[in-house]
């Protein structure tokens, strides 16, 4: 096929597989269009079937995790472990709304550490709710916490979202100097939104909540196998074992209980994993590559700096912000990583962008339109609201994430 041609067939069946992701009519699997796209740029020969084939033995593994980590946080949700968390966070906040928003940052911060900002999206976004609703105060700052949250605070670890699994393999680094290097960002991402929400919502958080919950009993074995699950994550990726069996055993632990009080469906429990989400990300993972391999590849190669300064930390950073925005920040991610590969400090500044960038404009994350399609109809969010909030702090975010990234490898080391 001409290179001419095949650059505008890849490019227009990658538009097209986002646009309906993107607007899901009736509900349908964001993977309806992206399978078939994927499958006719392979028939076509605009991706060759080896190279498609190792697209897809890489991202493998990296999709399985997604699949656990979601049912994982699904059962965590069930056993009403976010749902003990944020009482406990109403309850620390003496009915100050202030101190409830400091409590909800920091719980969506940790949730999205953890268990992936698609577990902050899902699963926190109605408990923050319900919260709010219950303490009889406005929820819009607590509903704009757990979507802000998810994408700047899904820096620390590599497991914290799908884009940091990708580039966790071509950034060259350890679990631990990973999660080093990226302490500094996240710390001071999740502080400055916190501050950002603070001013931009004052006036819905100087009302006074009358009503306060009441205690919940602590579910001690799911929260113990919550705290276990994290620790593993850990352990297995030191030891190059794949996360993804982490989130399985913890999966596993949650289940067997119910299992044995035959409280288990499985159709809900196969529904939780999005099969459908999953298939999506790998035939995305094969449209991009075409992309890539068709143009946009060589292109991004020349925008990409050189060196680990903290201009071209910044320049990069920025770069995949705007290309997040403009194609999501998935496949922003699989676009860019390419260019940086075997250079961390560069492969942690595309994180940088394509983490923090998406608080800037709807497409930027799926997080994002997943969150917007979630909330309650009185709460879904205003357009100019989201991004002016977006576009008065996501360049200082960045700024400022790169500064954190540039000391941290200047200190560290890379």
């Amino acid at each position: 096929m001409p290179g001419a041609f095949a650059d505008v067939v890849a490019v227009v069946l990658l538009v097209a597989a986002l646009a309906f992701a993107v607007a899901r009519p009736r509900g349908l699997s964001e993977a309806l269009v992206a399978v078939p796209a994927a499958g006719l740029l392979v028939a076509l020969g605009v991706e060759p079937g080896r190279a498609a084939l190792r697209t897809l033995r890489e991202i493998g593994p990296t999709v399985g995790f997604l699949a656990a980590i979601l049912l994982f946080g699904h059962l965590c949700a069930e056993a009403g472990v976010f749902d003990y968390l944020a009482n406990r966070a109403a309850r620390a906040s003496r009915g100050s709304p202030t101190r409830l928003l400091l409590r909800a940052v920091t719980m969506a911060a940790l949730v999205t550490a953890t268990l992936t900002l698609d577990a902050t999206v899902v699963l926190v976004t109605p408990v923050l709710v319900a919260t709010a609703r219950r303490m009889q105060i406005p929820p819009r700052p607590f509903t704009y916490t757990s979507v802000r949250l998810a994408n700047s605070g899904s820096l620390l670890l590599p497991v914290s979202n799908l884009t940091n699994l990708l580039a966790f393999g071509a950034a060259g680094l350890s679990f631990g100097r990973f999660t080093t290097l990226m302490a500094l960002p996240w710390l001071l991402a999740c502080t400055l939104e916190w501050a950002a929400l603070r001013v931009f919502f004052r006036r819905d958080l100087r009302t006074r909540a009358k009503n306060i919950d009441t205690t919940l009993p602590a579910p001690r074995y799911a929260l113990s196998v919550f705290a276990v699950t994290v620790v593993l994550f850990v352990v297995t990726s030191a030891t190059h074992v794949a996360p993804a069996w982490a989130a399985a055993l913890g999966s596993v632990a949650l289940l067997v209980p119910r299992v044995l009080q035959r409280d288990v469906r499985p159709l809900t429990i196969i529904d939780a994993a999005s099969p459908g989400f999953c298939a999506f990300v790998l035939a995305l993972a094969v449209i991009v590559n075409a992309v890539t391999r068709h143009g946009l590849g060589a292109h991004l190669a020349d925008l990409v700096p050189s060196g680990t300064s903290f201009v071209a930390l910044l320049a990069t950073a920025l770069l995949a912000a705007l290309l997040a925005n403009v194609v999501n920040n998935l496949p922003a991610t699989l676009a860019l990583l390419p260019a940086v590969a075997g250079q961390p400090a560069l492969v942690l500044a595309v994180l940088l962008g394509v983490n923090i960038g998406p608080n800037l404009a709807y497409p930027g994350s799926l997080a994002t339109l997943l969150w917007r399609r979630l909330l309650p109809h009185d709460l879904r969010p205003r357009a100019a609201q989201f991004h002016t909030l977006g576009a008065v702090t996501v360049p200082v975010l960045l700024v400022v994430g790169s500064a954190a990234l540039w000391l941290a490898t200047v200190t560290v080391g890379t």
